[in-house]
């Protein structure tokens, strides 16, 4: 029998099966397989029971040995137990044990030393989300928390008018649903990634049956509420001090570059939003947005080129966001 692959999610085995099911993508049956192989029993249920449902379940093994096969999952010895790792579609490691995660760094959430990080990887379960995965919404009862191995997620909330506002966008090391955990409210903001993401996941009785164990996990769970709470009065703070839109997308153009590049040189940065969700994140219009883009340009302070955003003159809009 082939090594178990790692648990995966769920909502990503029926996007696969529907990709299989209605087109026959190959690559999509080769998911099925692996959800097949996973230690998860769930996993497997899930897994066959899609598989079951396509017409094309009888074609599946003929059709996946003509295909290409996907790189076969690597066993690698780590301190005594066998760790299973396998590439996802989306070029994802992914790694079941956080101790010998090669994402992990000690300033992280999920940095924690010995005993408590084993204690903290067997209560997590770590999932692979495509973009536009929903993690939580807002005014959901919090399950647990969600802490962010790689890619990133966008925090929103939303007026009784439908209008949004994007709050932030976590990216790697961010704990998402702390504070509601820890309270037992429902969750203040919506969640949703961006791009494909790794997000491992921790349920709310067996966080708060950690953090009464281990010392450590109770303090940088305070850290962490605390750069929470800087990060909000912060936003607050610039957006009511703010008066003008062109000075909030100015200030949010600002903080998309690394924070070690402070040169008067040009500087690259991945523009991963798009118009409307600059426009949600600033209070603004899409209209608006696409406006002041357009007269950045027009001065010379920025150049698109595609995705990518070339901050031209970093002191005209660090002037402009004051």
């Amino acid at each position: 029998m082939g090594p178990l692959v790692a648990s995966l999610d769920p909502l990503y085995l029926f996007a696969c099966g529907l990709l299989w099911r209605k087109h026959g993508d190959t690559s999509a049956g080769w998911e099925l397989v692996q959800g097949l192989r996973s230690w998860e029993k769930g996993d497997r249920a899930v897994a066959a029971a899609l598989m079951a449902k396509t017409k094309h379940g009888r074609f599946l093994a003929r059709d996946l040995r003509r295909a290409k096969s996907p790189p076969p999952a690597v066993k690698r010895e780590v301190g005594g137990p066998y760790e299973v790792t396998m590439k996802t579609p989306y070029g994802m490691e992914i790694v079941e044990s956080c101790s010998s995660c090669k994402l992990r760094k000690d300033s992280w959430f999920c940095g924690l030393p010995g005993e408590a990080l084993r204690a903290f990887s067997a209560a997590s379960r770590l999932n692979i989300y495509p973009g536009c995965a929903l993690l939580f919404v807002e005014g959901q009862t919090p399950r647990g928390i969600f802490v962010v191995c790689a890619g990133k997620v966008k925090l929103s909330t939303m007026s009784r008018d439908g209008k949004i506002l994007i709050l932030k966008v976590a990216e790697e090391g961010e704990v998402l649903g702390l504070s509601a955990v820890l309270t037992g409210t429902c969750y203040e903001i919506t969640a949703e990634t961006v791009g494909p993401c790794q997000v491992n996941f921790v349920d709310r009785d067996a966080l708060l049956k950690l953090m009464e164990k281990y010392g450590e996990l109770g303090v940088r769970s305070a850290v962490a509420l605390g750069k929470e709470f800087q990060t909000v009065y912060r936003d607050i703070h610039e957006m009511v001090l703010s008066r003008s839109s062109a000075g909030k997308l100015a200030r949010l153009l600002l903080s998309w570059m690394p924070h070690r590049e402070q040169s008067d040189n040009e500087v690259r940065v991945r523009a991963n939003l798009t118009h409307e969700e600059m426009a949600q994140m600033i209070g603004a219009s899409r209209e608006t947005v696409t406006r002041l883009l357009i007269e950045l340009r027009k001065k010379e302070f920025i150049r698109l080129e595609g995705s990518t955003l070339v901050i031209r003159d970093r002191l005209a809009l660090e002037a402009l966001a004051a």
